[in-house]
């Protein structure tokens, strides 16, 4: 086998599970070959010897290659056992002979975003595949925190490096380019067998109404579907879809949760630590959830009560303010990571992750103190992008599970998110008399429609109207019927 020939393997969980190996051995072996796949995964490339190289060079790094770590013998099964099996299947003439495999049924409703969860050579696991099995460790995040390089993702079908090839052309965003190439996907599996490239207007219409009609998602789910699908077949694939005529999505009329101020204080004293200051700077500042997370040194300005939010929703940059009562706290945070900063500096750590143009730019920018994180993760960890160890943000799943339960302890019977922090803030600085320009503003929102929602959560909507009920004298006794009955 040369150093490039990809290598697919589904059943080898399977397999593993009934060889004569030692428990303690498999647990080993599934621990180090879910680390190897998810780096395959998030580089959306196939499993081959010189990926399983660069792996080693990471996870083992003080290995000389004569030695046995517990990767390489993993890797060392996988591979061997890949070979095996591959061996023994029926022959390729054979194998024509049989009916097609059926066609994976669609997610259940909810699921709207199935992101490449089958099984194919350039991911050699699906989302079930991918599970740690209990009682075995994480050997590292599922999905990448942050973009993969760019040049070591450019897509693993024609129709999907055309895609690639034209967003980013355009200049889209990371997350918008997951997103499209997500749709993308999903509708090439509602294709099949026919490729993306053989598409008509009617495929699209009918794929937008059999997610209205069977999957009954939201009008801003199907219209992002829409915008996608347009983008794919016309931007990147030249195809004329002419008028589209489909099921739309049944509009939804929706409200943002939002706290009162006492239960504002009930949440926050449920929190401690660093935890309580993301909380609290999230409220108290507006920010998104990745906001908050990607928050950089140079990005607050505490002398002028200013933070800075670079690259926000859009792609956009925006000034918002930062509480006063927050000032001093977050000195103490960035005196804190002074200390760490110096301790991985004087470890050899690699900087903190950067994105693709930047690093390019300024190599050495991530070692630099002011792109260090705000708010770094403890741990450091290998960036499934890169194959480097360094050190990230703190996770966005473990704040928004402290949020969740100190919610629950403060007995607050709200769905509590993260973002119910931003809702919030709009909401009480409206309720405060600010001008709802300047709150605008703050918060980003190219369209006053979008801040105007915050009317109708107010403590009193409807300039202060009070319901009828309250003007009844509640203390009086009822008037009496027409028999003169109390």
């Amino acid at each position: 086998m040369h150093d490039k020939q990809p290598v697919s393997f589904p059943g080898w969980k399977a397999a593993l599970a009934l060889s004569n190996l030692t428990p303690v051995v498999k647990a080993s072996h599934t621990r180090e070959i879910l680390a190897f796949l998810r780096l395959c995964k998030s580089r959306r490339a196939p499993a081959t010897v010189e990926l399983v190289k660069q792996h080693l060079h990471i996870r083992e790094p003080h290995t000389a290659d004569g030695a046995t770590g517990p990767a390489r013998e993993a890797l060392r099964w996988f591979f061997r056992e890949s070979q095996r099996t591959a061996r023994e299947e029926p022959s390729e003439a054979s194998s024509r002979s049989r009916p097609p495999p059926a066609r994976p049924k669609a997610p259940p409703a909810g699921k709207e975003f199935p992101l490449r969860s089958q099984p194919n050579e350039a991911n050699p696991l699906g989302a079930e595949e991918a599970k740690v099995p209990e009682g075995a460790a994480r050997a590292g995040p599922l999905r990448p925190m942050e973009p993969p390089p760019a040049s070591a993702d450019l897509g693993s079908s024609d129709w999907e490096r055309a895609l690639i090839k034209t967003m980013r052309e355009r200049g889209l965003l990371w997350r918008s380019e997951s997103t499209y190439r997500g749709w993308a996907a999903r509708f090439a599996r509602f294709l099949e067998p026919r490729s993306p490239y053989a598409a008509s207007g009617e495929d699209v219409a009918a794929f937008l109404s059999d997610l209205a009609v069977k999957h009954r998602i939201s009008p801003a789910t199907q219209k992002q579907a829409l915008n996608a699908l347009v983008f794919l077949l016309q931007q990147a694939l030249g195809r004329d879809l002419g008028e589209l005529k489909f099921k739309r999505a049944y509009p939804k009329e929706r409200v943002p949760t939002v706290l009162s101020r006492a239960e504002a204080r009930r949440l926050f004293q449920q929190l401690e630590g660093t935890t309580l200051l993301m909380a609290e700077l999230a409220y108290g500042s507006g920010l998104r959830l990745m906001e908050l997370l990607r928050l950089r040194v140079h990005h607050l300005d505490l002398e002028r009560r200013l933070l800075t939010v670079h690259g926000g929703k859009g792609n956009k940059d925006r000034v918002t303010v930062v509480p006063e009562a927050l000032v001093e706290r977050l000195r103490g945070q960035i005196e804190r990571l002074r200390v760490l900063f110096a301790e991985d500096r004087a470890a050899g750590l690699p900087g903190v992750w950067l994105p693709d143009g930047l690093s390019r730019k300024y190599p050495a920018a991530g070692t630099s103190w002011e792109w260090q994180w705000v708010f770094p993760s403890r741990e450091t960890s290998i960036d499934p992008g890169t194959g480097i160890m360094r050190r990230h943000h703190a996770l966005d799943g473990a704040f928004q599970n402290a949020i969740r339960q100190a919610a629950r302890r403060a007995v607050i019977d709200k769905r509590v998110t993260p973002h119910v922090l931003r809702h919030s803030f709009g909401t009480h600085l409206m309720e405060s008399g600010a001008d709802i320009r300047t709150v605008q503003e703050l918060m980003g929102h190219d369209d006053i429609r979008t801040t105007q929602i915050y009317t109708h959560v107010m403590q009193r909507p409807g300039m202060g109207i009070r319901s009828p009920l309250d003007g009844l004298d509640h203390g009086a006794p009822p008037p009496p019927d027409q028999d003169g009955k109390a």
